[in-house]
């Protein structure tokens, strides 16, 4: 007997917000999956949603700010057991300022070179690699 596991393939949104130099980085908290790991914010594509969309919904929902949407970077692909993900980032910056936390345990402004000293989330690390090397 040939058993097939189907693995589901969701489309996430993370917003990368600068702000004077510094970039926000996000703690999972213990409720989620991955708790306490560090992520750059954001969510799932919902159904019909564009990119942009979608990242400021997330984003006013875990952290009750809105942010203006800059520019797409390149995605990160990855498999969390049979959840094939494609993490897309976006450089933002902030419309509103005062962060409340919805959904993180905490949040933290870091200088780039400040950011490998968190752990990320796997899908992240990439992600942070590539901002390192492009935006010091």
């Amino acid at each position: 007997m040939i058993i097939i596991t189907q693995s589901v393939h969701i489309k996430v949104t993370c917003a990368i917000i600068e702000k004077e130099g510094k970039v926000l980085c996000a703690q999972r908290s213990e409720k989620m999956n991955l708790p306490l790991k560090w992520e750059f914010p954001g969510g799932k594509v919902e159904g019909g949603e564009d990119l942009a969309t979608c990242l400021k919904r997330e984003i006013k929902e875990e952290l009750g700010v809105e942010i203006d949407v800059l520019k797409r970077l390149p995605s990160n692909f990855h498999i969390y057991s049979n959840l094939k993900l494609e993490l897309i980032p976006f450089r933002c910056s902030l419309q509103t300022f005062e962060i409340d936390l919805l959904e993180h345990a905490k949040v933290l402004w870091l200088p780039v070179e400040k950011l490998k000293d968190l752990d990320w989330a796997e899908a992240d690390v990439p992600i942070v690699d590539y901002y390192i090397q492009n935006y010091k």
